[in-house]
């Protein structure tokens, strides 16, 4: 099977184009944009394969869409703008991409008669909850530009399903972390941040809740339910690892400790950088999703812990540092993002 893959030049698309190539056999075109987050970079170690390639275009353009897609059988679609801050800055970037440029693909992808539609989403479109998780059953409450602009792609890719028979399946995944995640995020900015001796920003009191998963677990999920996932289905991908943010960022501080000792002035523990910044505008205090239907209808759930999956993930910025200055063009410079 050929797949035609939407901004996997970014963090979780590109960890899935490996996982594909490796355990299948099918084809795969990469098509990406390369904004501040997509780099060729993450997907070096592909470029020699016969069954990869690559198209730099925009989802947004729809005679680069129309050019690229014939000929594929399915789509999987990670094209987003994808970072709560930016969207508080920028609402309109997030509109553009999440929902203009999924109509054109929707609309190109039905044209082309694909055999199969995997549209990745977000549990933030669910909202805040204070007790219980959501299931797939649950409305969509999202509270934040981004998560609204996901919520409205979710709504929208379905609509297509029930109008024009899209064989299309959706996911929602909770909080990802591991390779090639862009140092804007959390955990790689506290440990690109803490080995460069800077401070490590934590919003509010760091009490907010999110669960964690890590993103070769999430790969796995996704060609689960490419492959046997039920069309028109939505399907709930968690990591089973709660944690507030306060006590992720102390992990990896403790983590750090142990494998590069700080020799920075006056820090010998790296949790003496956590400094308390202001909250984020309308910051949700607790995302869960119930995963209990992906394990029941497709047999699949997370291999790691947070205490395995951190690990590795420290490791290997440790072990990648070139990849961590290159994607860092001098536009992005770990600055917070989305004050009002």
């Amino acid at each position: 099977m050929r797949l035609f893959v939407t901004g996997a030049a970014g963090f979780i698309g590109s960890n899935y184009v490996r996982h594909v190539l490796e355990t299948t056999d099918d084809a795969i075109t990469v098509f990406d944009a390369l904004t501040y987050a997509g780099n060729r970079a993450s997907l070096a170690d592909l470029e020699d394969n016969p069954r990869f390639s690559f198209v730099h275009g925009d989802i947004c353009d729809r005679a680069a869409v129309e050019a690229a897609l014939p000929g594929h059988q399915a789509v999987v679609h990670f094209a987003a703008e994808s970072h709560v801050d930016r969207s508080i800055a920028d609402p309109d970037a997030f509109i553009r991409t999440n929902c203009d440029g999924t109509n054109i693909l929707c609309d190109v992808a039905g044209r082309a008669e694909v055999e199969r539609f995997l549209h990745i989403s977000t549990d933030e479109v669910y909202g805040s909850i204070d007790e219980g998780s959501f299931t797939e059953e649950d409305s969509l409450a999202p509270r934040s530009p981004y998560s609204a602009s996901k919520a409205s792609s979710d709504h929208l890719v379905r609509s297509y399903f029930h109008t024009y028979g899209l064989p299309l399946t959706v996911t929602n995944c909770s909080n990802n972390y591991g390779p090639y995640q862009f140092p804007e995020k959390l955990i790689p900015l506290i440990i690109l941040n803490a080995l460069e001796g800077k401070d490590l920003p934590i919003y509010g009191n760091g009490k907010q809740i999110r669960d964690w998963l890590y993103v070769d677990d999430h790969a796995r999920a996704l060609l689960h339910v490419a492959l046997t996932g039920k069309i028109s289905e939505t399907y709930n991908i968690g990591g089973h690892n709660e944690l507030q943010n306060i006590d992720v960022v102390k992990t990896v501080c403790s983590i750090l400790d142990e494998l590069v000792p700080s020799k920075l002035d006056g820090i010998t523990k790296y949790e003496q950088l956590i400094t308390y910044v202001g909250d984020r505008a309308g910051h949700d205090v607790r995302y869960a999703i119930d995963a209990t239907k992906i394990a029941n209808e497709l047999n699949w759930t997370p291999d790691e812990t947070f205490t395995t999956g951190i690990k590795k993930t420290i490791q290997w910025y440790l072990e990648n540092t070139t990849w961590c200055k290159h994607v860092q063009d001098g536009s992005y410079q770990r600055e917070r993002l989305g004050n009002l």
